[in-house]
């Protein structure tokens, strides 16, 4: 039987996608999904992460979020090399997600443990002078616990808008392994000890010219090829439009010349385009216990 012209759209949206998230000069490959991860396949964590527009943008908003933390700022500022490579660090923080949801238990707990041993390298002077650390228990809480909520409400957003209150929770119990994995202190167990921490956590934070320099190289990116460039400004705009007022407010960012209305509609667009194009994919099969692809 011929192929018909709607397979080879979706097999090119879906190589695209495969390029953004993985380096070829280097030899990587999208994570296989495994019955033998760290969260099962029925999870609430399975069905948040599985999305690429709303792991973009809740990614996104979790940077904006984060960087608001002078500390955390910092251990970016002076410990990476953002300024020529964002895409770079985009594509490691997605590429964590997906390997500590979907890959084999054991890689996720390698992964975690690595990134433990680089916290440990991690540390420096803020400008006025106070000592920070990258493994702070604290520092990790503010930057687990940004993530998770940006991922969750990206997902409510343009995913699931009716998700339960009960499953919101289920997440954050969830992904609450990983947190607790990689040193973070509190760590929340429902939506509203999340609320709570990043009510308690915001006299801590502030903004300078770094964190608008930094602000402005994460929405100045065009996610994929130069034709992407509507796209993305759809996509970086719904994640401003995702973060709270005061943070909004913090950073100085208002609305664009897209209307809330239609950057919401934009991003739906997206994600209802990109979710047809991995629909059946291979990427979503998911290999039994024990069973190992071909490398």
């Amino acid at each position: 039987m011929s192929s018909r012209p709607s397979d080879f759209a979706r097999a090119a949206l879906r190589a695209q996608v495969t390029r953004l998230f993985n380096d070829a000069s280097k030899g990587e490959r999208p994570v296989t999904r495994r019955a033998d991860a760290l969260f099962a396949p029925n999870s609430v964590a399975w069905r948040v992460h599985g999305d690429v527009v709303t792991m973009l943008i809740g990614g996104v908003a979790s940077l904006m979020l984060q960087m608001l933390h002078p500390s955390v700022l910092a251990g970016v500022w002076d410990h990476s090399d953002f300024r020529n490579d964002m895409m770079a660090r985009l594509r490691a923080t997605a590429k964590f997600i997906a390997r500590t949801t979907y890959d084999h238990a054991e890689e996720g707990q390698a992964l975690i443990a690595r990134v433990r041993r680089i916290h440990d390298h991690v540390h420096g002077t803020l400008p006025d002078g106070t000592p920070y650390q990258a493994n702070d228990p604290r520092l990790l809480a503010w930057v687990h616990v940004t993530e998770a909520i940006s991922f969750l409400d990206a997902w409510i957003a343009y995913g699931e808008p009716r998700m339960s209150r009960r499953d919101q929770d289920r997440y954050f119990e969830e992904v609450a392994v990983i947190g607790r994995a990689l040193g973070a202190d509190p760590v929340p167990m429902t939506r509203a000890e999340a609320e709570a921490l990043i009510a308690a956590m915001r006299p801590e934070l502030a903004v300078d010219h770094r964190t608008r320099e930094v602000a402005g190289l994460v929405l100045d990116q065009t996610v994929g090829p130069a034709i992407a460039t509507v796209p993305s400004k759809v996509l970086m705009q719904a994640a401003v439009d995702l973060l709270p007022d005061w943070a909004r407010a913090m950073h100085g960012l208002k609305t664009s010349g897209l209307s809330r209305p239609a950057v919401r509609e934009g991003a739906w667009v997206l994600a209802r385009t990109l979710r047809w194009a991995f629909d059946g994919s291979p990427n979503r099969r998911v290999l039994p216990p024990g069973q190992f692809m071909d490398r």
